[in-house]
């Protein structure tokens, strides 16, 4: 089994539609695939009426939360979608993506680049604005020449230049509101030291405490004397270990299934979950 457990859709801040991204997810291989959008369950409906035949989809997020004022992201799996104390949080983080957004613009055109909020609202579209749209616009305007060399101090990387902060959940709320809801956490990219500052060890001991699941190992923002580490961090913590491309679509040049998550880690996660289920796919034939 070939297994993806993060990706987003233009329903947050990749490029595919849902409809799109289960059918490349099936053309690239894979057996199950996650869709994780930023605090976001919206293109979950689309998904699930595409999957073609042979294709799982696990549903889920990615949270947006902050430690020690660190940011940080949760994905979380097969929760209850309705479940109104984590829908509210979701809803709060979504509604305040639009003022921080216009935040940095401000800040950019301080800085003397002559981006403007029609052009990020453009390319945002229906999806959650975030900051992937905004270095979308700094490739436009030529002023990097990728998404992935925008996310650095001197623009939006964690406290650069034309950072701002949002509303984000305590990861320890985090925990306790999707486990209610019957699902499954992990801390996504724990140690991408290229995005800007990260959690330190004790803070992820911390969460494993407080019943955290699992940490994103595979990931290509970790060099493999990070995965490593990670991998000894797990063991230590009794934590489970995933694989992931978080694919954006063009966004990023990760394909999908460049890394992909263990099927008895899978299986583990599906074990522990209660709020939802996996859902096959029926909705047709693979692509060829």
């Amino acid at each position: 089994m070939r297994i993806d457990l993060h990706t987003h859709s233009s329903a947050s801040d990749g490029t595919d539609t849902p409809a799109e991204l289960m059918l490349g997810a099936a053309a690239a291989g894979l057996d199950v695939i996650a869709l994780t959008d930023h605090d976001t369950v919206r293109g979950h409906v689309e998904a699930i009426a595409a999957l073609p035949e042979g294709l799982t989809l696990v549903t889920g997020a990615e949270l947006s939360c902050r430690i020690d004022g660190v940011s940080l992201h949760m994905l979380a799996y097969l929760f209850d979608p309705d479940e109104p104390e984590l829908a509210r949080e979701r809803e709060l983080v979504r509604d305040d993506r639009v003022p921080r957004a216009r935040t940095m613009v401000g800040k950019l055109q301080a800085l003397g680049v002559p981006v403007e909020w029609e052009q990020v609202a453009r390319i945002a579209g229906d999806g959650s604005v975030g900051r992937p749209h905004i270095a979308t616009a700094l490739v436009e305007l030529g002023v990097v020449e990728t998404v992935s060399d925008a996310f650095t101090p001197e623009w939006l990387a964690n406290g650069g230049r034309a950072y701002a902060e949002k509303h984000e959940l305590d990861p320890f709320d985090a925990i306790r509101l999707v486990k209610a809801a019957g699902g499954v956490t992990v801390f996504a990219h724990p140690l991408a030291v290229k995005r800007g500052e990260v959690v330190p060890e004790s803070s992820i001991a911390r969460l494993a405490a407080a019943g955290l699941d699992g940490i994103e190992v595979d990931h290509m923002d970790h060099d493999e004397p990070t995965r490593a580490r990670l991998r000894g961090l797990a063991r230590e913590l009794g934590l489970l270990t995933t694989g992931s491309s978080d694919y954006h679509g063009s966004r990023k040049t990760v394909g999908l299934g460049e890394y992909t998550t263990d099927p008895e880690i899978y299986g583990e996660i599906t074990r522990r979950a209660t709020g939802a289920f996996p859902v096959p796919g029926a909705g047709g034939p693979r692509p060829a």
